[in-house]
């Protein structure tokens, strides 16, 4: 009885035009959009190479600090790099920064350095933020290194290697600074958060799937109810089967979804693919306990009780960052308990985990949490269904 029913109640989902719609349909097509919205965006947003110049003069020569400096942020070697660099005379700088080929150039009088630009914007910012860091840590060079040479002259020894003073205080230094990165291609995506909801939203709409399989065993919502109602069977197994068909077509439409993103869209899921599939199938273990619960909480009809359940969904999906990529910082600030309990937040904290944390404690933090909401829920349902009783079917 257990496998025809479940059967029964795995076509009965898939001859459901509204239910293929949401759960199969709807996210791929939100997916595109999400797609053709942000792809562009990140690409305008992304760091360039900044073409600058150096005045290769007397002062720039003896300044070892800059030279090594700005070696290494041009190192064509370095993917990383953030100048391409032209080492010119003051005139040809002069030129070059009228004819907008470079963003400006550096020109030193002694150890003092001069940032020439024509513009106010990022590129000009990111050169003069660079130029005046690379300064502070030469006036740390020249201050430590006078204060080891007193040491030494207050020691007694007066045959100081100032060079090697100099030096060994320079690349200590230096193996201590950060070095500047161009990082913007790592960093998480806008598309990357948009499709991290769109997952949560996904695994949340298989609430559906679960308010229909329990409503085909309502007596007061179907006629296979009332018969099931009637009938000298298991109740427990009827019921039980046809969740499972639910979770299962589920499922398959978050197998069909994580196919088109990652085949058509090419959305790179990083290395730890399987894990974030072990969280949508647990975030949609979550969503279909949901949606039981409020198929048997509630005692209006289906359409109403589908429109409560994708209003709820679309609320968790907000509140976690679907419609903006700040809201979810700004919940967690304000009022972090929603959060805790919105099982959308739930999923998108578990990608954001496994991208910005080295362990996984928080990952299963957020996998735990989501297997408490579903058994609370599953909790809700069964209490629910024990009370239900009709006098006439």
């Amino acid at each position: 009885m257990f496998i025809h029913n479940f059967k029964y109640a795995f076509k009965t989902l898939f001859r459901n035009k509204m239910l293929i719609f949401w759960t199969f349909a709807f996210p791929i097509i939100l997916g595109t959009f999400f797609n053709l919205a942000f792809s562009n965006i990140e690409n305008s947003e992304k760091l360039k190479i900044i073409d600058i110049a150096i005045v290769n003069n007397e002062d720039f020569q003896n300044n070892e600090m800059f030279k090594e400096a700005f070696k290494n942020l041009s190192d064509e070697k370095n993917e990383d790099r953030l100048f391409n660099t032209q080492y010119v005379t003051e005139e040809k700088a002069k030129e070059l920064l009228e004819n907008n080929e470079i963003t400006g150039y550096i020109i030193l009088d002694e150890e003092t350095p001069k940032v020439v630009v024509n513009t106010s914007g990022i590129n000009e910012t990111i050169f003069k933020y660079v130029t005046e860091e690379i300064t502070q840590t030469a006036e740390i060079v020249k201050t430590m290194a006078q204060e080891e040479i007193a040491k030494e002259m207050m020691a007694g020894n007066y045959q100081i290697d100032y060079q090697k003073i100099y030096q060994n205080i320079q690349d200590r230094v230096q193996n201590q600074e950060a070095n500047i990165k161009n990082v913007s291609n790592s960093n998480l995506s806008y598309t990357m958060i948009e499709f991290y909801t769109l997952i949560a939203m996904a695994c949340l709409y298989g609430g559906i799937l679960g308010m229909v399989a329990i409503n085909q065993n309502l007596p007061n919502m179907s006629s296979n109810g009332k018969r099931v109602a009637v009938s000298p069977t298991v109740k427990g197994k009827l019921v039980l089967s046809s969740v499972l068909a639910s979770y299962i077509t589920q499922l398959i439409g978050l197998l069909l979804l994580f196919l088109y993103t990652i085949f058509v869209l090419k959305v790179d899921y990083g290395d730890n693919l399987p894990l974030i599939i072990t969280l949508a199938m647990t975030g949609s273990l979550a969503g279909l306990t949901m949606g039981i619960a409020i198929g048997t909480l509630l005692k209006s009809n289906e359409n109403v009780k589908t429109g409560i359940l994708i209003s709820i969904t679309m609320l968790g999906c907000f509140l976690s960052g679907m419609m903006g990529i700040t809201m979810k910082y700004i919940v967690d600030k304000n009022i972090p308990i929603i959060n805790k309990i919105n099982p959308a937040s739930m999923i998108t904290d578990g990608f954001y985990s496994l991208y910005y944390y080295d362990t996984l404690d928080r990952y299963f933090l957020n996998v735990g949490s989501l297997l408490i909401f579903a058994f609370i829920m599953i909790s809700i349902s069964y209490l629910s269904l024990r009370r239900q009783k009709y006098d006439s079917i």
